[in-house]
């Protein structure tokens, strides 16, 4: 799956509804995830962070920056941020096997849309840019609205990549590219003297002499009555982030000052903590594989490693890979527990307020074993199918073996008692549910009748297992009669 991130620049950050409504825009969207929404009222500024595969990340991208370019108006627009449209900057950004090729074939493909659809100009930045000097989005940014508004129609230098050589009357120009990943920085000084942070700002920043791939400037924070350095690292292996904290110390001190505190806006890679992690406590020969968490991510998964206490995420790659096991009995194990917890939480909420109703009480106390046997039930499914498909490997070896038939035989019945329990959970928590649906407050009476569902669900999954695995049971010259009677009082065809 190839994945790209996106942390376009909106220019509103004092109207969380507004905000709100750009980030809502993204989530109807599916297969894209909005992972961070942060907003800054002195700069007016909002930046959100989303991740997804090329074509729906596009899409969201567009139906963010639809919303934004008809409720934000720069005509009346104030920040301390510079800034040239509602949309400022849209950078595609590739993650794991994604390329910058193709971050840079999403970048012209949103241009092209953003323009012919919205009517927005587009310069294209970064490793997108057509010209060279538009690699750098101060350049492309140089005047800001009002600036690019009055030359974009008699400045070739200004002439868009997309769109007309006309600004959008309320939502000005934007610039989409693809680049790395950057690190959006800031330090707080200890004094509001926005001249001493423009100084530092100058003094570090990559295109007066500073810090390599740092771009840096000084800005008033009037809500907190500080100046802030204000910093991208467009290359935190080139300039890691110790360094640029101990060139901006240097420099506030020659003015006599300190800094007070950082932050970082946005996501952050997590190689760029660890690096001023090792710089702070002076390791030389630390290896990141010693980190905990990493070594456990990495590692490969143990063999009995249980399904049922993994994440909802793991849980169902797991089911989505091409193997035999997790498969269906373990799927319908698992649905029917999240049927009986979900029906737990709806008999508690439906206890008076005055004194616990004792019926519900022991329906209660059902549900709870039923969802402790259902979770076994979810790893123990899989280990009988393994039994299973073992003892079938070894009756092929050896087809005459008393041993192995006997272990065949035991390992057919083991696999259809194990999704046979699990329907009679399923059938007699979901009927024991349905009676007690008058005691039930309507406000949550759609949580249980989606219990009853989920347990349905487990119900005829398990059973279209046992119902797969009788004639086998039957070949092996197992009484069949009562485990099918027992199915189709259950519900089995």
């Amino acid at each position: 799956m190839t994945q790209y991130e996106s942390v376009p620049n909106f220019s509103e950050g004092r109207d969380a509804t507004k905000v709100a409504a750009i980030a809502d825009a993204a989530r109807t969207v599916p297969g894209v995830r909005v992972l961070d929404v942060e907003s800054n009222a002195d700069h007016n500024r909002s930046v959100i962070s989303l991740v997804g595969e090329g074509e729906p990340l596009l899409e969201a991208l567009f139906r963010m920056m639809r919303v934004a370019v008809t409720s934000i108006d720069l005509r009346t627009h104030v920040g301390e941020h510079p800034r040239m449209g509602a949309v400022d900057v849209v950078p595609f950004i590739p993650i794991g096997d994604a390329t910058i090729e193709g971050a840079i074939r999403l970048s012209e493909q949103l241009g092209e849309r953003v323009a012919r659809e919205l009517h927005v100009p587009v310069y294209l930045y970064a490793q997108s840019a057509r010209v060279p000097e538009r690699a750098d989005l101060a350049v492309v940014r140089r005047g800001q609205f009002e600036g690019i508004r009055d030359t974009i129609g008699t400045d070739p230098a200004k002439r868009p990549d997309f769109g007309a050589p006309q600004v959008h009357p309320s939502a000005g120009v934007v610039a989409i590219g693809a680049r790395p990943v950057l690190i959006a920085y800031n330090i707080y000084l200890a004094t509001p003297d926005v001249a001493i942070a423009k100084r530092i700002a100058k003094a570090v920043r990559a295109r007066d002499g500073g810090l390599p791939e740092v771009k840096a400037l000084g800005f008033e924070i009037k809500e907190r009555n500080q100046a802030q350095v204000s910093m991208n690292l467009t290359d935190f292996h080139t300039t890691p982030i110790p360094r640029v904290v101990e060139a901006v110390r240097a420099e506030a001190a020659k003015a006599g000052i300190r800094t007070v505190e950082s932050e970082i806006v946005g996501l952050v890679p997590d190689d760029a903590l660890l690096d001023a992690a090792e710089s702070y406590l002076q390791l030389t020969h630390f290896d990141r594989r010693q980190i905990l968490e990493r070594r456990f991510a990495d590692a490969p998964e143990a063999p009995g490693r249980s399904l049922a206490s993994a994440t909802l995420t793991e849980f169902a790659r797991r089911l989505s890979e091409r193997t035999p096991t997790p498969g269906g009995g373990s799927a319908s194990a698992a649905a029917a527990a999240m049927g009986v917890a979900l029906g737990e939480m709806v008999l508690r909420f439906s206890q008076p307020k005055d004194a616990n109703d004792p019926i519900l009480d022991a329906a209660i106390a059902e549900m709870a074993t039923a969802r402790d046997r259902l979770l076994a039930g979810v790893d123990e499914d899989t280990e009988a199918f393994e039994a299973l498909r073992s003892a079938r490997k070894a009756l092929k070896v050896a087809p005459s073996e008393p041993s192995a038939l006997n272990a065949h035989r035991d390992a057919v019945r083991r696999a259809t008692e194990v999704p046979l329990a699990t329907a009679r959970l399923s059938h007699g928590s979901s009927e024991r549910l349905a009676a007690l649906r008058p005691k039930v407050r309507a406000s949550i009476a759609s949580d249980l009748t989606t219990a009853i569902a989920l347990l349905e669900a487990g119900r005829i999954g398990a059973l279209a297992n046992v119902a797969i695995n009788i004639p086998d049971l039957e070949g092996a010259g197992v009484d069949v009669g009562p485990i099918r009677a027992e199915a189709r009082s259950l519900g089995m065809l």
